[in-house]
């Protein structure tokens, strides 16, 4: 079996590839593309692979102007960092639709599917499947939360909040006023429950508001070191496996 990955990431083209030799050693991989011209002209002068990592969003167009150009494609797994584009996505028939940084586990689901369904899609999806996807992606996140402040309880919206950190297991919520709480979440579960588009997590401990980033620089080994407001003491550093995304939620 054959693949192509068209994704603009050099880092994340490499880490995805290594990824697929491990999960998949009879899968080889025919084409490494990152941009939309260059997945033009590949897919004009070379064989139609049995399978397309795709991201979405690549420095010259989206991923999905590729596929326009196609008269047919094989099975497409969508790898981005964005979900609103999910709806889009299975109409072009995706296989699956993983968001970066990818999972290995949710890789593993996503090539069993390959390897279960060899046969094409049906190119209209029916409008009961359409919507089970479109709740699925269009959930409510958090608005506020209840701090224990003494005997009483505080109300904070998240408008309110720079960032969250973790000291020793402990989850502390930091306002723009420079105050800290301590909150009963994990970061795992603050990723889940805010809105992307406003909160990142850029490593184990922090997750930051897009409001709190008031300087970004270059840092050892690819990665990023933060100024944020208020300041905090503790050196902010982007980890590298985030600092791709991290880049494109700023729109670097």
């Amino acid at each position: 079996m054959n693949a192509v990955i068209i994704e603009d990431e050099p880092i994340a083209s490499r880490r995805l590839a290594n990824l697929i030799s491990e999960l998949a050693p009879e899968m080889k991989i025919t084409g490494q593309i990152t941009s939309v011209e260059n997945g033009i002209h590949w897919f004009q002068n070379n064989d139609m692979p049995d399978l397309i990592f795709l991201d979405i969003q690549l420095n010259d167009g989206y991923g999905f102007d590729i596929l326009d150009t196609l008269k047919d494609h094989p099975s497409i797994i969508f790898t981005t960092a964005y979900n609103e584009y999910a709806i889009r996505g299975f109409k072009y028939n995706g296989l699956d639709y993983l968001l970066k940084p990818i999972d290995k586990n949710d890789l593993i689901t996503a090539l069993t599917k390959f390897r279960k369904s060899r046969v094409p899609h049906d190119s209209i999806m029916d409008e009961n499947k359409i919507a089970r996807i479109k709740n699925l992606f269009e959930k409510e996140y958090k608005h506020r939360f209840m701090v224990k402040v003494g005997n009483q309880y505080n109300s904070f919206n998240v408008q309110d909040i720079a960032y969250f950190k973790s000291n020793e297991g402990v989850i502390c919520l930091h306002t723009h006023t420079n105050q800290q709480f301590p909150i009963e979440y994990t970061i795992d579960q603050l990723e889940d429950i805010l809105n992307p588009i406003d909160f990142f997590r850029i490593n184990r401990k922090f997750m930051v508001s897009v409001k709190a980033v008031s300087q970004i620089s270059t840092y050892f080994n690819s990665r990023l070191i933060l100024k944020l407001t208020p300041k905090e003491e503790e050196q902010v550093i982007v980890s590298r496996e985030r600092t791709s995304n991290f880049k494109k939620w700023l729109d670097m």
